[in-house]
């Protein structure tokens, strides 16, 4: 539950929070436009975040990381994979479609745990969630059948892009589903360096064999900057921003302020990008994110005096 005591700095975060992470599509396109490939870009993103954590973690949490357990670290690292699977999707569906639509498919992640909780930790789940599940279908189907594919770099395969954002939104779920376990039992800073870790090794591993990791001596200094800049925003600020304020404001208040992401995203890149949404993309994500609602609003009428302890929700 919120904290009485509550002051604007955690809205601030909030705010700050918010801006970072919607800015992480334009990032990810401006470093595109520098011929940066996208599993390049995923992998500098985590491993330059783990590379700032490093000295913090190390001075405050070294006692923590050795008293870890080996099921529990076997955890992050699964936890981890996910996250780079995440990351590599969606950072790629970003070749292909709209930041519209690419922003709003994976912001879906939250439905898509609640559907998976009653399969892999036995929860059940309301009327108004399995409603809301059932309307962002309805949602993404519209949006995903638009035919148009914004300012992407290739116009050749809009559904791909559709997919892949759709796939990221499912592995950061999976995530997020371990996360709700380890998080009870560890602190977030230590969980995140390690699960961070293991999604650039995945990450940089999987670069290095598709071939992109061949592009990083002709890439400018214009794309390397690009790319950090999305470690640093999104990646860091965002998510640091987020845990600040649930640590003062409840989770189901967050994720409703969350739900605001693909709309700055979409505000983002008619400005920067000059990619205007489509009448449908608009009808679809407005059917999304309707069900975002829906579900949240289930989840704070759920909520219980004693939750679990609350994580960062989001990661783009």
């Amino acid at each position: 539950m919120a904290d009485k005591s509550v002051t604007w700095r955690p809205f601030a975060a909030l705010a700050i929070g918010l801006l970072a992470a919607s800015s992480s599509s334009i990032l990810i396109r401006f470093a595109q436009a520098e011929s940066a490939p996208s599993l390049l870009i995923a992998a500098w993103r985590v491993t330059v975040a783990v590379l700032i954590l490093t000295p913090f973690v190390w001075a405050r949490h070294s006692a923590e990381l050795r008293a870890l357990k080996v099921p529990q670290l076997g955890l992050m690292v699964i936890s981890g994979v996910f996250l780079a699977a995440h990351f590599g999707t969606w950072i790629t569906s970003l070749e292909y479609t709209s930041v519209l639509i690419s922003a709003t498919l994976v912001t879906t992640n939250p439905l898509i745990v609640a559907f998976l909780t009653p399969l892999l930790l036995r929860e059940r789940l309301s009327a108004q969630t399995l409603g809301a599940i059932f309307l962002a279908i309805i949602g993404g189907v519209i949006i995903s059948f638009s035919g148009d594919a914004g300012s992407a770099p290739r116009q050749d395969a809009p559904l791909l892009g559709a997919l892949l954002s759709f796939l990221g939104a499912v592995a950061v779920a999976v995530y997020y589903i371990i996360g709700r376990k380890l998080r009870a039992e560890l602190k977030a800073l230590p969980y995140i360096w390690i699960v961070y870790g293991s999604a650039a090794i995945t990450l940089t591993a999987v670069t290095l064999i598709s071939g992109q990791g061949a592009a990083v001596p002709a890439l400018s200094a214009e794309a390397f900057f690009w790319m950090t800049l999305v470690a640093i925003f999104p990646q860091l600020i965002g998510h640091s921003s987020f845990n600040y304020a649930l640590g003062y404001l409840s989770a189901a208040f967050v994720s409703l302020v969350v739900l605001g992401e693909p709309i700055l995203s979409t505000i983002f890149a008619i400005f920067l990008l000059n990619e205007l949404p489509q009448p449908l993309q608009l009808v679809g994500s407005a059917v999304i994110l309707a069900a975002l609602f829906i579900a949240s609003r289930a989840e704070v009428r759920a909520m219980r005096p004693k939750a679990a302890p609350e994580q960062a929700l989001v990661v783009d």
